[in-house]
């Protein structure tokens, strides 16, 4: 099978055999290396999967992220729809407690329902722009993720109103709050993940 170069006519030089070919693959790779340097110089962002060290340091991943302005107004998204479902999650769990005397971790759960289906529609529509994606893979990893983050959250919520002796609704506002970091990372990077 003919590369393009030989297709068209053009010979290429040959290697001579005292030449190491992994010299060759590594001059390659430091070629390309620094192109991505110059890329992220200009102000473009390379994918990820388009050299192999993005892949394996996630440092660098994190920080190439960091850089992007999109990044930056989802995650303002994140906070705005986190902040109406966290005022629903309160007061849902408030009238819970409060008017129906039902018990405190009970009303956790269900504030988190009503708070998760509240953040999924929003969240979906809105911060991370997935309607294209399919509406049941999404609910099912959002859902795994709120669950996730629920968990967390309702073995702090105990911990501060068993053991810290904090009182129930503020002890249920930091809890919500403590777990956000959890969901937004869950979310971005699996819930809504840009295919491709």
């Amino acid at each position: 099978m003919q590369d393009e170069a030989t297709a068209v006519g053009v010979s290429r030089p040959s290697i001579p055999a005292s030449v190491d070919r992994s010299e060759i693959d590594r001059g390659r790779e430091t070629l390309a290396f620094d192109r991505s340097r110059e890329t992220l110089a200009s102000g473009e962002h390379p994918r990820y999967d388009q050299h192999p060290r993005f892949g394996q340091r996630p440092h660098v991943r994190l920080l190439d992220g960091m850089r992007r302005p999109a990044n930056w107004l989802q995650l303002v998204r994140f906070g705005i729809v986190g902040g109406s479902g966290f005022m629903v999650n309160l007061a849902v769990y408030a009238l819970c407690v409060h008017a129906f005397g039902v018990d405190y971790r009970a009303s956790s759960v269900v504030a988190w329902l009503i708070a998760v289906l509240n953040n999924f529609l929003l969240n979906r529509h809105w911060t991370f722009d997935a309607t294209a994606g399919s509406v049941r893979f999404q609910a099912i990893r959002f859902f795994v993720v709120s669950l996730v983050a629920e968990a967390f959250s309702l073995v702090l919520l105990t911990v501060l109103v068993e053991s810290a002796g904090v009182a129930k609704v503020p002890a249920q506002a930091l809890a919500v709050a403590a777990s956000m970091p959890l969901n937004f990372l869950g979310n971005k990077l699996w819930s809504f993940r840009a295919s491709g």
